[in-house]
């Protein structure tokens, strides 16, 4: 790998086909982020700016950074699988970064709206297989609940699992949401005891809030570390 911070794209294949992932390289590969976007139906894609800014904060920190187009999007081939077929792919993805930097190495996973839904739903799949658990969970603007329609959506209803205990999780949510209520989000981590950090005044995008999203995960989630990078 290079000396410097790099920028570019790959494919993984998945059971719709192929997969179209962008990439965000530090340096030296310490660790890997699987960075999920928003509503494909709804515009979503992984040039979303909340998604880049997370995956450029995980970059910041020694994880590859990896912006999966979820079915349908880009070059992604296959259909919108409402959760349940992205949730595959996501797994097939995390597959291709091991091969390609090495298993073991530390693992995060973000995601904002329905790409955090997406990663509560991996993050559980991962604990029902003993699989060896995300370092952190990020979680922004996710999708929980009934949620408002989007871009002359209709409204759809979210049955977001629980994060297994054993995940550090960092859910940041706008005060001023209106696609998500905050209170749907604090209706499902109420039970959990999971706190969420609200950015006050912020709508569903964080329009003109990405700096706070940039520096939460900058203080909460630990610097990759790892005696096998690459």
């Amino acid at each position: 790998m290079c000396c410097a911070a790099s920028t570019g794209s790959a494919f993984a294949r998945g059971a719709a086909g192929q997969i179209e992932i962008q990439l965000d390289l530090p340096a030296v590969t310490q660790g890997i982020a699987l960075v999920c976007h928003p509503h494909p139906l709804f515009g979503g894609t992984n040039s979303n700016k909340v998604v880049t800014t997370l995956a450029r904060a995980f970059r910041e920190s020694g994880y590859a950074a990896l912006r999966p187009n979820f079915r349908g999007v880009g070059k992604s081939e296959g259909g919108h699988d409402h959760g349940q077929g992205e949730t595959e792919d996501m797994l097939a993805v995390l597959g291709w970064a091991q091969e390609q930097w090495g298993e073991g190495l530390p693992l995060v996973l973000g995601g904002f709206s329905f790409g955090a839904y997406v990663q509560t739903r991996l993050a559980a799949r991962l604990a029902a297989a003993g699989m060896p658990p995300p370092g952190h969970l990020v979680l922004v603007g996710m999708a929980a609940g009934m949620t408002e329609g989007m871009s002359g959506g209709s409204s759809r209803h979210y049955e977001t699992p629980a994060v297994p205990g054993n995940i550090p999780t960092l859910v940041i949510h706008g005060e001023a949401d209106d696609t998500v209520a905050l209170a749907n989000v604090l209706d499902w981590a109420r039970p959990q005891k999971l706190p969420v950090v609200v950015v006050p005044g912020a709508d569903h995008f964080f329009h003109g809030k990405l700096g706070l999203i940039r520096d939460l995960v900058g203080r909460n989630v630990a610097p990759a570390r790892t005696d096998t990078a690459k």
